[in-house]
């Protein structure tokens, strides 16, 4: 096993606090450098962990001969550029979400990773999170039956964003998710929405997803909306099950109901029947799923292991999030999606 790893977080932000009060914590790695070009805040930031270094640059950061690894908690727009400086300089690379905002920029980095023999894994924390992961089990185990579609919101009354709408925003939580429990990438998207607040900003999007063998999702995110709804319906032929992660202990909700074929078909009424059976509501535990993606990502760069949301998970966020932006600039057209190249997979 290797020696505990030195961990550099870019960018201390709302959301880059939560990450470094994280890996701070986590077992085989140390808190060994912090940088962030708000000079205030990174001084703010480093005085609550004096363990770690202050950098003003992430070409400083790079010169410590402590930091194996690099989390980028940056805005979406630095996250390329500061992932492939840091691939390429050998360091082992963490990317919140979205990996990148373009798809070749996120093939370039998954190809740099592998050319370099460097980690590079994406927070796509969804999916570390108990309730999804038991879900995720539930489908692969056969449990639902044959999934036939799935659907998503994620809206609130919340924080108006100007430099990004709420596709890019919101939307790779629940993609990230819907990729994963189907375990394939769809065919295409179609995307609506409206920039009600802003004029060019969407507030609000409507995605639809096609995928082989008549498949079908949906994600509706807004942050202009009376709810704060965090859920995610799961319809099968045998179960249905409801994830809803604003409850605060009864996360998910498994539904015994479907419609069941007559074994001699008479005429089509009557060869469907509607079953209606009981409601489980099983215990999931209530860690903290950041906790649990932070110590994954520390482990995988000690043992050299795939991390579950590689590049390439990554990527096919990305790829997903740049059609239903063209499916947006086309009023709604159904824009197709490639499989990932070969040489990149």
């Amino acid at each position: 096993m290797a020696d505990s790893i030195g961990i550099g977080v870019v960018g201390t932000g709302d959301w880059g606090a939560n990450l470094v009060r994280n890996f701070a914590n986590v077992k085989g790695g140390r808190l060994t450098a912090l940088c962030d070009a708000d000079a205030d805040r990174l001084a703010r930031t480093a005085a609550q962990y004096p363990g770690a270094k202050a950098y003003a640059s992430v070409d400083a950061l790079l010169e410590a001969p402590d930091v194996q690894a690099v989390v980028v908690a940056a805005s979406a727009v630095s996250h390329y550029p500061l992932a492939r400086t840091l691939l390429a300089a050998g360091k082992d690379v963490y990317v919140e979400k979205p990996l990148t905002l373009q798809v070749d920029h996120a093939e370039e980095l998954v190809r740099l990773a592998k050319a370099q023999q460097r980690l590079l894994m994406v927070g796509h924390l969804l999916l570390f999170h108990p309730g999804v992961r038991y879900l995720k089990q539930m489908v692969d185990e056969g449990q639902l039956g044959d999934v036939f579609y799935i659907y998503s919101q994620r809206v609130n009354l919340g924080k108006v964003r100007k430099d990004e709408n709420a596709l890019w925003s919101f939307a790779p939580h629940d993609l990230s998710v819907i990729l994963h429990l189907l375990g394939m990438e769809p065919l295409d998207v179609v995307a609506r929405g409206s920039a009600f607040l802003q004029g060019k900003v969407e507030d609000v999007v409507f995605v639809d997803l096609r995928f082989p063998g008549g498949k079908l999702a949906h994600v509706h995110v807004s942050w202009l909306d009376p709810h704060k709804l965090r859920k995610f319906t799961v319809v099968g032929s045998q179960k249905m099950v409801v994830f809803d992660d604003m409850e605060a202990s009864e996360k998910i909700r498994i539904y015994d109901k479907g419609v069941d074929r007559a074994g001699q078909v008479v005429s089509y009424g009557d060869a469907l029947t509607v079953r209606s059976g009981d409601i489980l509501i099983p215990k999931i535990s209530l860690q903290e799923p950041l906790k649990i993606e932070c110590q994954h990502f520390v482990d995988c760069v000690r043992e050299r292991r795939t991390p579950l949301t590689d590049g390439l998970d990554g990527l096919r966020v990305v790829k997903v999030l740049d059609a239903a932006q063209k499916s947006l600039e086309r009023g709604g057209a159904p824009v197709a999606i490639a499989p990932v190249a070969q040489e990149v997979a």
